[in-house]
């Protein structure tokens, strides 16, 4: 037998790079961001919900940790969308409503640096950022679809399949459900082909379901392949065209026909939730598996539940597109048992914006000096290691005319319509800023602006600094 009595220096640092490689491979955690649409923070069980029936959802409450006060970045879709990818405000990239400009290209996005790290990148679901080809817009010409032209593998994708805005809860591709056009090119894309005669492909029933159906092989074969995964579920429910499948409806036969529809498109999104965590666990991968949950804005309907838009806000005031607490504040777990204990709650706010810091600090990977720009996200590393934190950066939001700031305890909030409104039979002037201590009054009910004027001057100061801040990145100044 030969016995080594000396081994060749560059075969050992070459073994240790294989081996420190392997093990950094291992330890990167694998990342899910999952997000309803229109989904109220009240629309579920764990929330309170005395009647949507979302076990999955519930279950992942108990298991993970759960963020009592978790904002989407906008109160409409596409803005918090780009929030979620960029770790910035949509006032920065242009994004201020739906249907409006598209994700540019100048942003540094979540995908393309989880892509750096090793990752496996996929997005399923609704897009929303830009149009899926050039030539075409479902939303017509006024959408500018070349100029708008903006699909996910040009944001760091690899795989994609996706749609540029809602489509139909069920059947999308039958014509009743057709959102007010029926050329496929509003429909499903995959990976750039239009998918033209959907229900060829399978693609019927529950579109919470098909979505899954295709992120799901993505994952497996990452796994596979022992490659991290960034994946990204973007559920079309319950926005409208909300349809409900029969199966879920009849889960509901209690209620009017309206109720039915909604609550019955939650419980088939919820079921899909329940779905994920199961192949995770089959995969063996869940115990290493950053899952996240979370709505892009508050439900529809203003100024309460109509039609089939019978969303809930649960206690506080305000629905899609407001800027008070039921605009803006969601659902919002985290499920990632190799680092939270089960049960885990916290009131501290965090929004989607926080999203793109918080990876990266997971992930211990600094932004380059030369790559830096102004970011509105902070990280939730520290709160998800049970550790003390306090969020030191206030929340902004705008959205039209309005604009709020949001921190530790205050909110206020700027409303300059409101000097087009008079109380008192238009005796008396209607303050245009506000204050609301949400620690003891988060339905907003008692403004207290006029009791805590510092307050109101130093939030105002900072909120007008943010705003300028807003206003030199829209116009390029970041790039």
């Amino acid at each position: 037998m030969k016995h080594l009595t000396s081994i060749d220096p560059i075969r050992i640092v070459f073994i240790t790079l294989i081996i420190s490689s392997l093990l950094s491979a291992a330890e990167k955690p694998n990342v899910i961001l999952c997000m309803a649409d229109d989904l109220g923070w009240g629309d579920t069980g764990y929330n309170g919900h005395p009647v949507i029936q979302t076990p999955h959802l519930d279950d992942m409450a108990r298991h993970g940790l759960r963020f009592d006060r978790f904002y989407a970045g906008a109160p409409v879709c596409s803005p918090t969308r780009g929030s979620v990818l960029t770790g910035r405000n949509p006032y920065r990239y242009g994004i201020e409503t739906a249907n409006m400009g598209h994700l540019k290209r100048e942003e540094i996005c979540l995908a393309e640096v989880m892509k750096e790290r090793g990752y496996a990148t996929g997005h399923f679901g609704k897009w929303h950022l830009g149009t899926m080809t050039a030539d075409f817009s479902g939303k017509g010409k006024g959408r500018k679809p070349q100029k708008n032209h903006m699909t996910p593998d040009m944001a760091g994708f690899d795989e994609w399949f996706a749609t540029e805005y809602a489509v139909a809860t069920w059947d999308p591709y039958d014509k009743d459900n057709a959102h007010g056009r029926s050329d496929p090119r509003s429909l499903y894309w995959h990976n750039g082909r239009n998918i033209v005669d959907g229900p060829a492909e399978g693609l019927i029933g529950c579109d919470s379901r098909i979505i899954m159906d295709k992120a799901l092989p993505f994952i497996e074969g990452a796994v596979q392949q022992e490659t991290p995964f960034f994946v990204v579920i973007w559920f079309h429910a319950p926005h409208a065209p909300v349809v409900g499948g029969p199966s879920y409806r009849a889960g509901y036969a209690e209620q009017d026909e309206n109720r039915q529809h909604y609550y019955a498109v939650v419980t088939a999104l919820d079921e899909q939730i329940g779905r994920l965590r199961q192949k995770l666990r089959d995969l063996r991968v869940a115990e290493n598996t950053m899952l996240w949950f979370c709505s892009d804005n508050g439900p529809e309907g203003n100024p309460e539940p109509k039609q089939r838009f019978q969303g809930s806000a649960g206690p506080f005031r305000g629905r899609k597109r407001s800027l008070y607490e039921g605009g803006v504040r969601v659902p919002g777990l985290l499920e990632w048992p190799a680092r939270i204990t089960a049960g885990r709650v916290t009131n501290v706010a965090a929004v989607t914006m926080d999203y793109f810091p918080t990876l990266l600090d997971v992930l211990g990977y600094p932004i380059p000096e030369q790559k830096r720009r102004p970011y509105d996200g902070v990280s939730l590393l520290p709160i998800i290691e049970d550790r003390a934190f306090e969020r030191t950066q206030p929340i902004g939001f705008q959205f039209q005319s309005m604009a709020t700031l949001t921190d530790r305890r205050y909110k206020l909030v700027h409303n300059p319509s409101k000097r087009r409104h008079r109380s008192d039979n238009g005796k008396t002037p209607v303050a245009e800023w506000e204050l609301y201590d949400l620690g003891v009054d988060p339905s907003e009910t008692q403004n207290i602006a006029s009791q805590h004027g510092e307050i109101v001057d130093r939030m105002r100061r900072r909120l007008q600094t943010w705003q300028a801040s807003c206003r030199s990145s829209a116009t390029g100044a970041d790039y």
